[in-house]
């Protein structure tokens, strides 16, 4: 058995180099806690197999924000009847619109709603840029040029830079986050956002890579020299022997079944900056869970550090609450 205290780790290094296939294949393999088998060929194959198996949730880790033209709003009309939920779109000047999904909201599109002159457009600069995440849906005519239509690909740089009301709208953050189990259960509540947990139901954690043991959190609740702290203990001594035991003649999913809520768990969390900040003034205030909170305002406090005019008021909107 191993204790061990709640962390997290923001994950934007791979959004800034505008590397969409790695970001998503870091995410997915935290599902299976496969990470050692990350090399630099390794993303293109593990997305092909993702698609290939129907998990497209993996597919929502990253984000693509583009620049659309138009000859004439009423071409807009009936796309904005059919943008799926993962969408945003803030309407420009001069007939120009900013759009932006993560490639599972835009796959989307290309299945459900290929006959819109839009959607063609973007399927097939997408087709182009990301081929690996959209290639498979390129019909046998290929993706035809629009007449009237401009799609333009944003950078990171120019997403950096956008206004603060749009940046909050479009811009989203990574979040690797290590926690105990009611932590996430709270946590996947919040819409909308996406989310890949460290599955019970695969990994077996009797295994050498895993120690052979169940890794649990420290609890907030208790000082580790009081009798609360000493029964919490021996609660989860207990629950790891019977799980390991289980494991001799069941499978993890069903010795899982023992397994208590102070389990250690890593699951990613991705979510625009408008997201976030929803998520932090509820998770961070004193009514929050405590082990919630406790991880809530140390993310905060770095979200501050490189968002200070986002995030910074949802700090001082806290006051003094302690």
């Amino acid at each position: 058995m191993r204790i061990i205290d709640p962390c997290f780790e923001v994950l934007d290094e791979d959004f800034r180099q505008g590397r969409l296939a790695e970001q998503i294949e870091r995410c997915g393999r935290v599902c299976y806690k496969s990470e050692d088998r990350i090399s630099p060929d390794s993303a293109e194959p593990f997305i092909k197999g993702i698609i290939k198996r129907g998990h497209e949730s993996v597919l929502e880790m990253a984000q693509i924000v583009l620049e659309l033209a138009v000859d004439s709003e009423s071409s807009m009309y009936r796309f904005f009847e059919r943008i799926p939920r993962f969408c945003q779109v803030d309407r420009l000047e001069d007939r120009r619109y900013l759009l932006s999904g993560n490639p599972r909201a835009f796959r989307d599109l290309a299945r459900g709603h290929s006959d819109l002159k839009i959607v063609k457009a973007i399927s097939g600069l997408l087709a182009e840029r990301y081929p690996v995440l959209f290639s498979d849906l390129v019909p046998s005519s290929g993706w035809l040029p629009q007449e009237g239509l401009m799609v333009r690909l944003l950078t990171p740089e120019e997403i950096m830079q956008l206004p603060l009301e749009r940046l909050i709208r479009h811009r989203t953050l990574l979040v690797h986050l290590t926690v105990n189990r009611a932590v996430t259960h709270e946590l996947v509540r919040h819409r909308i956002a996406s989310y890949l947990q460290e599955s019970q139901r695969y990994c077996r954690y009797g295994e050498a890579r895993f120690g052979g043991e169940v890794v649990f959190i420290r609890p907030c609740f208790f000082k580790e020299e009081s009798r609360e702290y000493g029964l919490w203990l021996d609660a989860m001594s207990r629950a790891e022997q019977t799980y390991l035991e289980l494991l001799k003649t069941s499978s993890p999913q069903a010795a899982r079944t023992v397994l208590p809520n102070s389990c250690k768990t890593e699951i990613m969390v991705h979510a625009s900056l408008e997201e976030w900040m929803h998520i932090l003034r509820l998770r961070t205030s004193k009514a929050a869970d405590p082990s919630m909170r406790e991880i809530m305002l140390a993310l905060l406090s770095e979200f501050v550090r490189s968002f200070p005019a986002v995030f910074g008021p949802v700090r001082d909107g806290l006051g003094d609450q302690d």
